[in-house]
This record gives structure tokens, sequence and C-alpha cells, in this order.
């Protein structure tokens, strides 16, 4: 179908804002992760108690994942968004003033976690509930791994930009600093961002199938138990990829300081190393799938969660070395994680729930994934504390192991024509 001129021109605004936004949200986000150390000594907690601040923040962003998507079902992603972000910015101001209390500071550190995992939820379904009206199944998988790249860079530039802050000006600017820019891209959003082309009185762009084989809904508009399957499966294969990420988002920092006596703001340039051959992944599995699969992508999604497991175990079994073999291991990771990672939680939500559900189809999908950032934290952080840094590593093998099966078993649904992942 060829596109009228204001649908191209407004798809590229839909693109961008949404692209922005994601990436926004891990400028409020990834500060926490990135001064741990300088946090820790301030709070005078060890690790294990500095994971339950951010453990209470991900059982908050694993709720509300599903209230989320259910809120973004019933009123509109824009309204979703803008709420989310204005909410999460507001809380990294509250961060940054309430640093100087010193110990006393940690408590109310926690309660605004709670309060900022909330808000931080309302990213993904909102971004992806967007995306659904704006790019057919057969090119969603080269454009949305495009997209998707927004939360490699995203993560990239908060991580950069949080390290530099704390250097530059002190600690309470890794949060204040992350909330100006945040407020930026609110205001891009606001002028950019719109649910359908239907809001704008142009033709819609996504006209899905209505034959028994491609429908996602029943006669009544509730799912089929095909798609409920295939979403309970695409979930519980979530959760080790952002246990994964998540682990290595929130820990490797502080083992780059701890292990081989980096500075913050150099460990803070060294992980980025994992989102940037993350980045690399993602479009890669994103082209592959509508290049040479026909839009399936649970065999890429299989194959690169396999190559991830053995990144698992070079990381574990010579990681802790050097620094530079580290790094090569994160990389590896990195590029074989968030392949799979963006097919699962973003186009592969979409192709399985349906442009009319899709943001209730990533909420589900993000929200049981979300259940692997929680069990991380508390457990690395009692692993590290009181056994060895060898037990993390192994436990991140075992976890890639479980990712590994759970997609294999999508890719065999697939063929069998179970599954339309």
């Amino acid at each position: 179908m060829t596109l009228a001129a204001p649908q191209r021109r407004w798809r590229v605004n839909v693109f961008a804002a949404t692209w922005m936004a994601y990436a926004g949200y891990y400028f409020c986000r990834k500060a926490f992760g990135i001064v741990k150390v300088p946090l820790k000594d301030l709070l005078q907690v060890d690790d294990f108690a500095l994971a339950h601040i951010w453990t209470a923040y991900l059982v908050a962003y694993m709720c509300g994942q599903f209230l989320a998507g259910w809120l973004g079902a019933r009123s509109s992603c824009r309204r979703l968004l803008l709420t989310g972000m204005a909410i999460t910015l507001c809380c990294n101001i509250g961060f940054g003033a309430i640093v100087h209390m010193g110990p006393d500071a940690y408590y109310p550190f926690l309660g605004l976690m709670i309060v900022n995992g909330f808000a931080q939820a309302t990213g993904w379904p909102g971004t992806i509930g967007t995306l659904a009206h704006w790019f057919r199944r057969d090119e969603r998988g080269g454009f949305l791994g495009l997209w998707a790249t927004c939360y490699q860079l995203g993560s990239v530039a908060a991580k950069a930009f949080a390290g530099f802050m704390y250097v530059w000006a002190g600690l309470s600017w890794s949060f204040w600093g992350a909330s100006c820019v945040l407020f930026v891209i609110w205001i891009a959003v606001y002028f950019l961002q719109r649910d359908r082309p239907e809001d704008l009185g142009l033709e819609p762009i996504v006209v899905e199938s209505r034959s028994p084989v491609e429908e996602a809904t029943d006669a009544h508009g509730a799912w089929t138990a095909a798609v409920v399957r295939s979403l309970v499966v695409m979930g519980v294969a979530y959760f080790s990829f952002k246990f994964l990420r998540y682990a290595l988002d929130s820990w490797t920092a502080t083992v780059l300081s701890e292990r081989f006596g980096l500075a913050q703001d150099d460990a803070a340039y060294v992980s980025i190393i994992f989102d940037v051959c993350g980045f690399v992944g993602v479009v890669a599995a994103g082209y592959a799938t509508d290049r040479f699969f026909e839009s399936r992508r649970a065999f890429v999604a299989f194959v690169m969660a396999l190559g991830m497991v053995g990144s698992a175990v070079f990381l574990q079994s010579v990681g802790v070395t050097s620094v530079v073999v580290f790094a090569v291991g994160l990389g590896l990771l990195g590029f074989t994680l968030f392949g799979p990672d963006s097919l699962l939680s973003g186009v592969g939500a979409i192709d399985v729930g349906s442009k009319q559900k899709a943001v209730l189809a990533a909420g589900v999908v993000n929200g049981m994934g979300s259940l692997g950032p929680v069990i991380q934290e508390e457990v690395i952080g009692y692993l590290k504390t009181y056994h060895s840094l060898n037990a993390v590593f192994t436990l991140l093998v075992v976890v890639a192991a479980f990712g590994a099966l759970a997609t294999g078993l999508l890719w065999w649904w697939g063929r069998r024509g179970l599954s339309r992942f």
C-alpha cells in the first residue's frame, strides 16, 4: 500500500517521538545503577540493603506494566506517556533533593523509587501501543528493530550522562540532569505523538487480516487460546532476558569499580559496551526476520538465545581475568541478548496480540518478564554479599539456558503453525 504524504510525514513524527520518549525514560532510570557505590557510602548500607531500593522500584515497575497495559487499552497511549514522563522526572528531582540527608534518606529514597517504578512502567506499553497503528506486520521487524535501538542508545547516553554529571556537578545532579533531559523530550512528545492516523483524519495504515489463521481474537474480541498460550510463553522467555539485562545494567559498573578498581565515570563508560553491542544485535535481528524469514521471529530469537548462553559461559569462565576480557564478554552478551529481547517484547507482542490489543499484549509480556529484574536484584545482592562473584556469573549461565529453552519452544510451535511469533 502506497502511503499518502501526510501519512508518511506523521509516521516519521511518531517514530521520532516514541523513540525519544523511551530513550528519555532511561535517563530517569539508569542513574541509580551508575552511582550505587557513592550511594552505598552515603546511606551507609551494604549491597544487600542497597538492593532493596532497586527491588522496590522493580516490583512497582512489574505491577505497573499490567496496570499501564490495561489503562492504555481503555484510555490513550498519548495520555499514558505524557503522564508517566511527568511523574518520573519529578521523582528524579526528589532523588537529587534528598541525598543530602545522608543515612536518613534511605526510606524516602525507597518510597520515591516505588512511585518512579509505576511511572516508568507507562513507557513500553505506551510506545508499543502507538507504533502498532503506524507500521504493518511485513515491515515491523526492520522498522521496530531500528526503533528498539532507543533502549540501547538511551541506556548508553543515560549511563554516560549520569557518570559525567556525578563527576562534574555531584551526586544530586546525576538525577536533576536526567529530569532536565526528559522535560525537553516531554515537550517534543506533546507536539509529535499521536496514537493513530485516524486521530489526524488520515486513512489507517495497518489493516489486519481477518483469516482464521492470522486472526488474534474471537468473535467476542477476546484473544484466542493460541494467542494466550503464545503470550504466556513469551512472557516466561522474557523473564530470562530481562533478568540478565537488568542484572548487567544494575551491577556491571559496581563490579568494574570494586573488582578492577576503575573510577566511577570510567566504570560507567565501560559498562556502555553492553548496550552498544546490543544496538547492533537489535537492528540485525529485526532486519533478518523481515528480510529472510517472512516476518517470523522465533528462529532468529532462538539462535541468538543459544549464542547468549555461550556468551554467559565465556563471561563466567574467563570474564574476571582482566578489564579487556570482561568487556569482550559483555559485548558478546549484549549482542546476543538484546536481539531476542526486542523481538519478544516489541514487534512480537504486536504480531501476536494484534494492533488493537498491542498495548495490552506489550504490558502482559513485559509485566511477566519484569519479575526477572525483581528477583535478580535481591538474589545477586545476596550472592555478592554472602558468597562470591563467581556464584553470580554461574547464576547468569543458568538463567540464559532457561531463556533459550523457552525461546526454542516458541520456535517449535511456530513450525507447527501453533504460534504467530
